[in-house]
């Protein structure tokens, strides 16, 4: 009885500390969304699944369009906050605090004159459950967070053949896992 009690509570607490770090995410999103200083972006897991389906089923042979279309499809959501016209790295900082650095493993850190950028990725059952990036420069400030169930080869795909925001930066960093 007692062995069972405690499973259930560190069950619990496991449950707690993820939904506790996605209300940290909203929340930190939710703050800055009415700002007029900030562009947002959010693009919905049925708008993926759209254009996932729209590749797939008009790849006539193409087996690469085949396979962009399946892999956008596993694409949940995308969450974009930017702005050029704030303090971008008091933001970075204020971005980073507000995460459970446990909950994510870092894949990617460049720290040059001025400038700050981070990927991690939040990994569940052997899948990436979330890539996040944060840049931070004197001016400008952005925050994406994608959400879905991926590889690291997927991100890496997302990477050299689309154009989704922020991609392009992952494409510079790191190939997967260290």
């Amino acid at each position: 009885m007692k062995k069972t009690t405690i499973l259930i509570l560190f069950l619990l607490g496991i449950t707690w500390s993820a939904s506790a770090q996605d209300d940290a995410i909203q929340t930190f999103f939710s703050k800055y969304m009415e700002d007029d200083r900030f562009s947002r972006v959010y693009i919905s897991p049925k708008m993926m699944q759209m254009a996932g389906g729209f590749l797939k089923n008009n790849a006539d042979g193409d087996l690469e369009a085949q396979e962009l279309g399946s892999l956008i499809s596993k694409v949940k959501g995308i969450r974009i906050l930017s702005s050029d016209e704030v303090d971008g790295m008091t933001l970075y900082k204020e971005a980073m605090s507000t995460l459970n650095r446990n909950l994510y493993e870092e894949l990617m850190d460049v720290q040059e004159k001025g400038s700050s950028v981070k990927f991690m990725v939040r990994e569940e059952g052997g899948l990436i459950r979330e890539l996040m990036m944060i840049t931070g420069e004197s001016k400008s400030f952005t925050i994406l967070s994608m959400l879905g169930a991926f590889t690291y080869d997927d991100l890496n795909m997302l990477a050299e053949k689309t154009n989704i925001p922020g991609m392009d930066q992952y494409g510079k960093g790191s190939k997967g896992p260290k």
